[in-house]
């Protein structure tokens, strides 16, 4: 079936995770070397952002990746960076189609990069397909984040309306799909002149809109089915570079998710 498939690139921007950007590269070698996707029509980028440790060391010993060393400018958002980083695979890469991965996104089943690809090319006026959320909180959680959030909204701009002190009203429905895991048609991008970081927001989330203004489609993919092939540990590599204490719920999350990979890594070797 792959060969039917176009050539395409996987993108990620480390910045001091170690273990997590290990892991979440094993898992892709796996799926080249076993065949499950063709190794000759597939391109691996990782941009380190003046990491300078040994997350670095261990990107400059891996042969089959394209590794861009990105030196730091002084002080930047970490948001920022990992937009500058983008931009730099996108400019490097020959392919029309880029999966934006982080690197605690772990790639268990292979098929999500193959049906992402054969969805785009059926629909060509798609311009990305990606996950709303960055968890599979199952139907109730969702339902309730968005009842709350509903409430939270109003109020929020109803006491800005009256001139009292409130936080930033935040949509209650997310908007935008997310980088853990997408798909991206940069010939498109590239064609209209765009970039992942623009407009000093988040990366991706100009460019959706933009893309959307034109008449193209964000395709949504349900965390349900997303999940089914991979798992994300949100926020993980914030936590790793935030210094969160060992209590934090997502960083006892990701330990103890690393540390059941590896252990399963080591026995398949």
């Amino acid at each position: 079936m792959t060969h039917t498939l176009p050539r395409f690139s996987i993108g990620l921007v480390n910045y001091k995770t170690l273990d997590l950007t290990r892991t979440c590269l094993n898992f892709i070698k796996s799926h080249l070397e076993s065949g499950a996707l063709d190794a000759n029509a597939v391109e691996v980028w990782v941009v380190d952002n003046d990491s300078a440790d040994d997350s670095t060391e261990y990107l400059r010993s891996l042969d089959w990746i394209h590794l861009i060393e990105r030196p730091s400018p002084g002080k930047e958002q970490g948001f920022a960076a990992h937009g500058e980083g983008l931009d730099l695979i996108l400019a490097a890469i020959k392919t029309d189609y880029l999966f934006l991965m982080h690197t605690d996104t772990f790639i268990y089943e292979p098929q999500i990069f193959i049906e992402c690809l054969q969805r785009m090319q059926r629909q060509p006026n798609i311009a990305a397909i990606g996950c709303l959320h960055q968890l599979n909180r199952g139907h109730v959680r969702l339902f309730w984040r968005a009842f709350t959030g509903f409430f939270k909204y109003h109020s929020r701009r109803l006491k800005q309306q009256l001139g009292l002190p409130a936080r930033q009203a935040r949509p209650y429905i997310e908007p935008y799909i997310k980088s853990f895991f997408a798909l991206w048609n940069v010939g498109l991008m590239k064609k209209l002149g765009y970039r992942f970081y623009m407009e000093q927001q988040i990366p991706g989330y100009v460019l959706q809109d933009k893309l959307a203004a034109q008449g193209y489609v964000i395709e949504r993919m349900s965390p349900a089915r997303l999940f089914r092939y991979l798992d994300h540990v949100e926020a993980g590599t914030v936590g790793l570079v935030s210094g969160y204490t060992a209590q934090n719920r997502r960083l006892q999350r990701k330990q103890a998710m690393l540390k059941q990979l590896q252990s399963q890594q080591e026995t398949t070797k």
